[in-house]
């Protein structure tokens, strides 16, 4: 029996951009393999008003995160916010549900990055060494449930795996995040974590505009919704 289609959320669209609550356990560039993806998943929802649409891929998650991700219609539209990200103009926010409280209930983490190609994973280091970059992201602490603390973070640097790690190094792994130390699980092929923010300048307008993803229904999530709405 086939799979159901899988439906794309979509959280805000004109006619030149598109931003959709990423679904957990895609990737979001197309893959060799023929498998969904979101930007598959983007073209064939374009393909509706378009003929072989443009489908400009604004910045990335990772397969096992959710939340707000943007997309580009146009390659001027594409041009212009990729510059705000460049500029540190755009201003995102994360949900993290974490397995133990941090030692300080709000704080701003700065670390130096590099990638591990081996283990396919982020490193990090208090100081920096040959081929790190500077990472920083600051966190609170807002909830609590029977699966862990959530934080809202802000990421003021967009490196690789840089929220997972950067918590995972203050002993803080994100739920179901094994990769990084979580003992605890979460739904199969994701983590709780959630892009839950973004706010930015609307370059058809050139006013800002703060786009919400609502949270993922599921049992990790639900005794948050009252704290967050």
């Amino acid at each position: 029996m086939e799979s159901p289609p899988l439906h794309l959320p979509i959280i805000f669209e004109n006619k030149h951009w598109l931003a959709v609550n990423k679904i957990p356990k895609l990737s979001v560039e197309r893959s060799p393999y023929g498998e969904p993806t979101i930007e598959s998943l983007v073209f064939d929802h374009l393909s509706n008003s378009y003929k072989n649409p443009y489908v400009g891929i604004i910045h990335r998650l990772d397969r096992v995160t959710t939340g707000v991700l943007l997309f580009a219609k146009r390659k001027s539209t594409l041009r212009k916010i990729n510059e705000q990200f460049r500029n540190r103009i755009i201003k995102k926010t994360y949900l993290a549900i974490v397995e133990n409280a941090p030692i300080k209930s709000k704080a701003t983490l700065t670390n130096f990055l590099w990638k591990d190609r081996e283990q396919k994973k982020g490193r990090v280091s208090p100081t920096k060494i040959k081929g790190s970059k500077e990472c920083i992201l600051s966190y609170e602490i807002i909830g609590q449930n029977e699966f862990g603390y959530l934080l809202k973070v802000q990421p003021i640097t967009g490196k690789y795996h840089q929220i997972r790690v950067q918590l995972s190094h203050i002993g803080c792994p994100i739920l179901g995040d094994e990769k990084y130390g979580a003992t605890k699980n979460h739904s199969p092929n994701s983590v709780a974590l959630h892009a839950w923010k973004i706010t930015l300048t609307n370059p058809t307008t050139e006013t800002p505009i703060t786009l919400v993803a609502p949270l993922q229904e599921n049992l990790w999530w639900q005794d948050f919704e009252e704290i967050l709405s």
